[in-house]
């Protein structure tokens, strides 16, 4: 085989010196063979090393991942090395100074050399920053991670500088170099400190002009430096400004009194009338609480703190209170207050339904214990109709991915799926028990899944071709647990027969046919059955016995059988046979179906006859029939009867006409002998 591997190998000449080396098919036939081992061989091969390479690939991947993030901590820890190194160099050169000046010049050298140091630093380490930097303050810097505001997903590094009036923000390429995002004022944002959850930690949220953003340090201590540090820059004007001039003196009492006495001199026509509306903002803003003017702020921070219990909550009160204050016009910004909360509840109302339609799992279980928070809160904030729609697709998903796994490891499919619909129908009720539309919305789910379980049934249970006993053992596993669902209120076993009404039809038509055409298709020879030995008519016995018929009286000898051996195999598959119709016909559409097939069938055994060429005792023939007619007839109806709990009509008229029909023995003829003889 080492042919395969030349660089140079052609197919044709292969071939051609192939069938020039064989001699004859068999030749080529175990070459053939040599060749597919061969071929097997390599894909194994190509596989494991197709596994090895990726596992290799997987494990580079995290080492280089480690060597970034201790490379970049590396390269943090070097840019304040060099910071302190900067810093006590330019110490050192006012060392000579007066005491009294060292202070306030050393520090004003140090603040000017970092704020150079940083400008520099900003110039040569950001691409795409154009901004002038000259007279700012350098108060920060340091690298954290962007988080998603939903779920808390890590989104790119970035790298922030703090001056008094700028905050630049940097996203930390590949190769380490800072590229320019966007910069803020520090004035113009707002930081918010978020409590440390299980999956986030050291987060801090701020609100800028452009949205909300949600950023993670990689400590505490630094996550308080910086919470600090952008407060400063917020009050960084306060404490730089110099306090000049005077505090403002209080009015003079003697002209406070000549105001008061030109006061109560003035007559009432002379006043100054003032208007209501000059009077009317200052009372609105005494009386607009500061928990509603910063309710939209709050409620923004516990959605992206994934506290939505809080968060309804908090817009149900804003809500209230603005519902009792609005008739009064006693707020100033109602209308602005109100169409913000209503943007913060649309956005609240979205991340549950995306949290909802995320919980689907190949679990069900699973699943609907995920979706219990959002859907509660949906439910009580009036999105029912959103809450159920989005909910039974969650359920959709996983009832049928539990179907195909079911059907790949060969399981019973049909209880897991009626016990998963019904588990679906009670959290369903429970959840939605006082709303009538999503209750109707649960059972036009139910039909569209069992129209997909039919559909699935007959693809791969009820193809052409499947026994009759088969059909019967799956149609049974399946209107057991059917049946089940009745106890919550939930009848779809009828829709379910409607379901598989056609196919099941044709399947006992197509069975019905394969019977008929197997009748009398083996010679028969008319004779008392002979088992040989007493061991297998002690079995046949015991075997005639389990399924309801007593054929000790026919039994003659030892071994034999007062009846033919076509006779017993019909006994026994006809009462296996009504046996499984019996269980098809407990549901009543079928039951004119199974009821002419049993009667076609033992009417095409019961006319059998032998040939008019073969020499047989009638007597033994119409005997056979007897036994069909008196014995395995009734005991077939009431077995059907047992079976189906429904009379078999057709059956008992069947008995009572053949009952009829049966006359009495004919002799046998006997051989009449001549002779001359006298």
């Amino acid at each position: 085989m080492k042919e395969f591997d030349d660089f140079n190998f052609s197919v044709d000449k292969y071939t051609k010196e192939l069938t020039r080396e064989c001699v004859g098919g068999s030749d080529l036939q175990q070459r053939k063979k040599e060749i597919e081992a061969y071929n097997e061989q390599t894909s194994a091969m190509l596989k494991q090393t197709c596994k090895k390479n990726y596992m290799q690939f997987i494990q580079t991947a995290k080492e280089i991942s480690h060597l970034e993030s201790e490379m970049y901590q590396l390269s943090h820890i070097l840019i304040e090395q060099r910071n302190i190194l900067a810093t006590m160099t330019d110490g050192k050169t006012s060392s000579n100074l007066k005491a009294d000046c060292i202070e306030a010049e050393s520090s004003a050298a140090t603040e000017d050399v970092e704020n150079s140091q940083a400008t520099r630093a900003v110039k040569e380490m950001v691409q795409g920053f154009n901004g002038n930097l000259e007279g700012k303050t350098f108060l920060n810097e340091g690298a954290l991670i962007e988080l998603d505001a939903n779920d808390y997903r890590p989104i790119q590094r970035v790298f922030f500088f703090l001056f008094n009036d700028v905050l630049i923000v940097c996203k930390v390429k590949h190769d380490k170099r800072l590229e320019f995002l966007t910069e803020y004022d520090p004035k113009r944002i707002a930081v918010i400190n978020i409590k440390d959850l299980d999956g986030v930690k050291n987060a801090i949220n701020i609100i800028t002009p452009d949205g909300s953003k949600i950023y993670q340090s990689i400590t505490a201590a630094g996550k308080s430096e910086w919470i600090e540090k952008l407060e400063e820059a917020f009050r960084f004007d306060q404490q730089k400004k110099p306090k000049k001039g005077q505090a403002p003196q209080p009015p003079n009492r003697s002209k406070q009194q000549q105001q008061q006495a030109q006061s109560k001199s003035a007559t009432p026509e002379k006043l100054p009338e003032q208007s209501p509306t000059d009077a009317q903002p200052k009372s609105l803003e005494d009386e607009t609480p500061e928990w509603l003017s910063t309710a939209s702020e709050e409620i923004q921070t516990l959605v992206a703190q994934r506290h939505f219990e809080d968060a309804q909550s908090l817009i149900k009160r804003t809500q209230e209170y603005l519902s009792m204050a609005q008739p009064k016009n006693k707020l100033l910004q109602a209308d602005a207050i109100q169409a913000k909360i209503k943007q913060q509840e649309q956005k609240l109302t979205n991340v549950l339904l995306q949290e909802l339609s995320n919980s689907h799992n190949r679990n069900l279980q699973i699943a609907l214990r995920e979706v219990r928070r959002p859907l509660k809160i949906l439910v009580e904030m009036g999105r029912s109709r959103q809450a159920s729609a989005t909910l039974l697709k969650v359920c959709t998903v996983s009832l049928r991915v539990a179907q195909r796994e079911a059907r790949r490891n060969n399981a019973e499919i049909s209880e897991l799926f009626f016990c998963d619909l019904t588990q679906v129908a009670c959290d369903f009720l429970s959840a939605f028990e006082q709303q009538p539309a999503c209750v109707s919305a649960l059972v036009v789910w139910c039909n569209a899944e069992l129209q997909y379980f039919a559909s699935q049934l007959i693809k791969h249970y009820l193809t052409k071709g499947t026994s009759l006993e088969a059909v019967a053992k799956c149609v049974e596993r399946v209107r057991k647990p059917a049946t089940k669902l009745t106890e919550i209120g939930l009848d779809i076993s009828y829709h379910l027969e409607g379901l598989l009404r056609t196919t099941l039809e044709s399947l006992i038509e197509e069975s019905k046919q394969r019977l008929l055409d197997a009748v009398g298709r083996n010679e028969e020879s008319w004779q008392p059955y002979n088992l040989q030995t007493k061991s297998n008519l002690r079995r046949l016995l015991l075997e005639l016995d389990a399924l309801g018929i007593d054929v000790r009286a026919q039994t003659t000898g030892d071994t034999w059988l007062n009846l033919t051996q076509s006779t017993v195999v019909f006994v026994r598959q006809f009462l296996q046979l009504t046996e499984h119709c019996g269980c098809l016909a407990k549901g009543e559409t079928l039951l004119q179906s199974l009821e002419n097939l049993l009667r076609d069938l033992f009417l095409a055994h019961h006319a059998l006859r032998p040939p008019s060429d073969m020499s047989v005792d009638p007597n033994f023939v119409m005997k056979n029939k007897i036994f069909l007619v008196d014995n395995l007839l009734p005991i077939a109806i009431e077995k059907f009867r047992k079976t189906s709990g429904r009379q078999c009509e057709t059956m008992r008229e069947l008995h009572t006409k053949l009952s009829r029909q049966q006359g009495a023995p004919v002799p046998r003829q006997r051989s009449v002998y001549t002779t001359d003889v006298f």
